[in-house]
């Protein structure tokens, strides 16, 4: 609702929001954690929130919410690197193509065309909460459709991760979806756990040998 009615004022909160390829006109560093908080319609959000509700309400009574915010934040920024430097390898492979063909005003011409490219959508940080739930309960039965059968949580967050590496390298053409995202916001949820268990093994340590 807040969109349309800022639409009417002439602002495209998506486009001002929405996370730009990092050499394109449009791009601007807050988009990084912006585009987090919109969504492509009521599908997109609903199945992010119904993930976070699923999982985060579990990982945010382990860990506080304080530290659950942290961790979805930076997952989600994560994920947006991780999508920015996907599109940057997509363009350099793609100006590697033109070879002498390449002038100033082609480079120019073709960041514009990569403004056309938006992301926006909590999935980056909805994975990351996942493989934190993964890790912090690896045996965990869940019941996922269409299987019929409880899966270990730790089985299915392999699985997610060996199906988004698979989508990202095909590239489904058409599926809109930022697989590599997905992938970034699981990595950096992987070493800010490694971090905190570090962390936590070092303190208590401390603790010990005085």
């Amino acid at each position: 609702m807040g969109t349309m009615a800022l639409a009417k004022y002439g602002i495209d909160v998506h486009q001002l929001l929405g996370l730009h390829f990092f050499l394109a006109p449009s791009f601007r560093l807050w988009q990084l954690v912006t585009y987090m908080f919109l969504h492509e319609g009521f599908q997109h959000i609903f199945f992010n929130m119904f993930a976070v509700w699923m999982f985060g309400r579990i990982m945010e009574v382990q860990w506080g919410y304080k530290r659950f915010l942290w961790f979805y934040i930076i997952c989600g920024i994560g994920a947006g690197l991780m999508q920015e430097l996907v599109q940057l390898l997509q363009y350099e492979i793609t100006l590697a193509s033109l070879g002498d063909e390449i002038t100033p005003q082609l480079i120019q011409k073709f960041r514009e065309y990569m403004n056309a490219f938006l992301t926006v959508g909590a999935s980056g940080a909805v994975y990351g909460i996942l493989l934190g739930y993964g890790m912090t309960f690896p045996d965990n039965q869940i019941f996922i459709i269409p299987f019929p059968f409880p899966i270990k949580a730790k089985w299915l967050v392999i699985g997610y991760i060996v199906l988004e590496l698979g989508l990202g390298i095909r590239d489904s053409a058409g599926d809109n979806v930022a697989h590599f995202a997905h992938l970034g916001g699981m990595l950096a949820g992987f070493l800010m756990i490694l971090y905190w268990r570090h962390k936590e093994r070092k303190d208590n340590h401390i603790k010990f040998t005085w």
